[in-house]
């Protein structure tokens, strides 16, 4: 009798497994197929949208690991797992927040045994060694609390170095790329946790250690920035407001030594820039948003402000510094979308995703890049 309750309560348990809205074969990519020995000659990460599907994955397996926690599912018959062991990566550290417990990040690693048993003998070309996978907000009240209040830390100061969140994801990605090089680690977040993975990469570049970093649905919105954003509207205001010829010499003496004292800070400011930001040569930050999504769409705004005395030289600047691309913003719109519908994580490994390579200059891109070496404490 025992015996046959036991085997029913495990029936139960895999039926609701499979019946799960989250599981990998319910809501998971249709058409991405788990690495074989093909991928020693022709490997699936070479293709930026196998890429992009396996890495949109793995945060949501960090989604699910706190949803597991959360639910008192066990490692049997946890939703995490499926969503890494298709791709051959386990994890290998968890990150929580102190202040509640609840799990924020996971790192996952290579699984070369997993690798082997399927007879690849090498890691694929293109695969990182490691992954630092970091989640965003989840509504569920053992987590909301902490999640909101990084929420609302960026929305006040656009910063989250506050947080402990921060300290800890970039601890763990410093880790990990000592351990097996920047150059095989990145770094990837959804929402609030691409705000963190935002944040942390430019930490990084600024000590000069370059991971590859991909954001899915960034924050773009923040009091900091429409303050800012008035303050300039202001100030061209008054400029507006005060005529710039006036008569008599000294008056045109004046305005000669402005345009010169311009010419000169302009000359100095990208020296400045060259010496000080050079990361920002090295560091590519991959960002996908959706225009219908109201948290990350002002990424697509174009820089429309050029300098009058220097047209040619400011003229899609933003996204380039001497030649190099300084970051890739892919956008995929719709037309109109529900917000949950262009704010979710799962459009991101659709099968009839069409995504465009965006403007050539994004003003948000280009004050996120250039504040690498000020940002608000």
């Amino acid at each position: 009798m025992e015996n046959h309750e036991t085997h029913g309560a495990e029936e139960m348990v895999a039926s609701e497994e499979e019946s799960h809205p989250y599981a990998f074969h319910v809501s998971g990519p249709r058409n991405v197929a788990s690495p074989n020995w093909r991928d020693l000659i022709n490997s699936s990460w070479k293709d930026e949208n196998y890429k992009r599907t396996v890495i949109a994955c793995f945060i949501q397996a960090v989604y699910l690991l706190e949803l597991d926690r959360q639910e008192n599912r066990t490692q049997e018959n946890g939703l995490a797992s499926k969503w890494w062991i298709q791709f051959k990566y386990k994890v290998t550290q968890v990150l929580t927040d102190e202040r509640d417990g609840s799990i924020f990040g996971a790192v996952l690693e290579w699984d070369r045994s997993a690798a082997l048993a399927d007879m690849i003998l090498i890691r694929p070309s293109g695969a990182p060694k490691a992954v630092l996978a970091l989640r965003g907000t989840l509504l569920k009240s053992p987590t909301i609390r902490r999640d909101i209040e990084d929420d609302l830390r960026f929305l006040a100061w656009e910063s989250l170095k506050g947080s402990v969140r921060f300290k800890v994801a970039l601890d763990s990605i410093k880790s990990v790329a000592e351990s097996y090089g920047s150059s095989n680690v990145c770094i990837a977040g959804h929402s609030l946790g691409a705000g963190f993975a935002l944040q942390v990469g430019k930490a990084l570049a600024k000590e000069g250690i370059y991971v590859e970093t991909h954001l899915f649905n960034p924050p773009s919105i923040s009091i900091a920035m429409s303050l800012r954003n008035i303050g300039e509207k202001a100030w061209n205001m008054i400029k507006s407001m005060v005529p710039l010829k006036t008569s008599g010499s000294q008056a045109t003496n004046d305005v000669d030594d402005d345009k010169t004292s311009a010419v000169g800070l302009r000359n100095w400011v990208p020296y400045f820039r060259d010496k000080t930001s050079i990361g920002l040569k090295k560091w590519v930050p991959h960002l996908y948003v959706n225009n219908s999504d109201y948290i990350c769409c002002h990424y697509t705004e174009a820089d429309r402000i050029v300098d009058e005395e220097a047209n040619e030289e400011n003229v899609n600047c933003t996204n380039t510094s001497n030649g190099k691309v300084a970051a890739k913003l892919f956008v995929m719109s719709k037309g109109k979308q529900k917000f949950l519908e262009a704010h979710g994580l799962e459009q991101w490994w659709s099968d009839d995703l069409q995504l465009q390579i965006a403007l050539n200059s994004s003003k948000l891109i280009s004050r996120q890049l250039k504040s690498l070496h000020s940002l608000p404490s």
